[in-house]
């Protein structure tokens, strides 16, 4: 399904001619080469407001408690537009997710809406993304929207401590952050945590990439600010190019012809 036609009277040309020159802060890409990870924005480029609406019909993860998700596998296609694949599981194997409720498991989630995935702004962030990434045509992009809302104290990562999510390419963008204390991300050059890197509190249009093969990440838990009121942070997780075989091995097997990132 190829989302640039799914609707009539969409702007095509939405995204500018070169989307990694225009799109992206000049300093991203330079940051990216000499440190394998960037923390920019992108209030400017998308209705953050009109996204948030997406948040209210979140299914419940089936796998973690307390957390909402949905995710779709996507590719940018040979004329330069966004296609969902299809279905296949999100698999991450025991040696880049530690949580007992995760790891060495398929899990299943309800897709991005077409409503979601049909805007226009949303469209040019999955290009721009890919270019950034230098993602090729036809190569798998895993897109999520989770986060956890409610009261008292969560871990978002249940259990996962530092971790890599078995990729390349991983930007974690921050939808919302409402009455919320903690939430702290954290870079770190090994798994141990003995080598820190960069300490980040990300606001809403806050987006952190992190070349995932090279360094580990781990988030704070979240609890209220006001304690008379519920806590809610949802936050797009965008990644591609897996190193992790458990995951390239469900890919293969739902999407024969994609560009993988073999590991063997």
């Amino acid at each position: 399904m190829k989302l640039d036609t799914l609707k009539h009277g969409y702007d095509q040309t939405s995204m500018p001619v070169n989307p990694l020159t225009e799109y992206w802060k000049p300093d991203v890409i330079s940051e990216l080469e000499q440190r394998d990870w960037s923390l920019t924005d992108i209030r400017q480029r998308i209705d953050l407001a009109a996204w948030q609406t997406f948040l209210a019909d979140l299914p419940r993860d089936p796998y973690v408690n307390r957390r909402w998700k949905r995710m779709s596998w996507l590719c940018v296609d040979d004329h330069g537009r966004v296609e969902v694949m299809g279905e296949c599981p999100m698999a991450q194997g025991g040696a880049f997710n530690d949580a007992e409720s995760m790891a060495d498991r398929l899990r299943y989630y309800e897709p991005l809406t077409d409503a979601f995935l049909s805007r226009p702004d949303v469209r040019a962030f999955v290009r721009a993304w890919a270019q950034l990434w230098s993602i090729v045509p036809h190569e798998p992009i895993l897109m999520q929207i989770t986060g956890v809302r409610g009261e008292g104290h969560v871990d978002p990562l249940q259990g996962q401590g530092i971790h890599a999510d078995g990729c390349k390419a991983l930007s974690i963008l921050v939808m919302n952050r409402e009455n919320v204390t903690g939430a702290e991300n954290h870079l770190y050059a090994d798994k141990a945590g003995t080598r820190p890197l960069t300490d980040v509190t990300m606001d809403p249009g806050d987006i952190l990439h992190i070349r995932d093969d090279r360094l580990f990440h781990s988030v704070d838990g979240i609890s209220q600010l006001d304690s008379g009121a519920p806590f809610e942070r949802f936050i797009i997780i965008i990644n591609s190019r897996f190193v992790d075989e458990f995951q390239n091995r469900m890919l293969r097997r739902h999407f024969p012809d994609a560009v993988l990132n073999e590991t063997r």
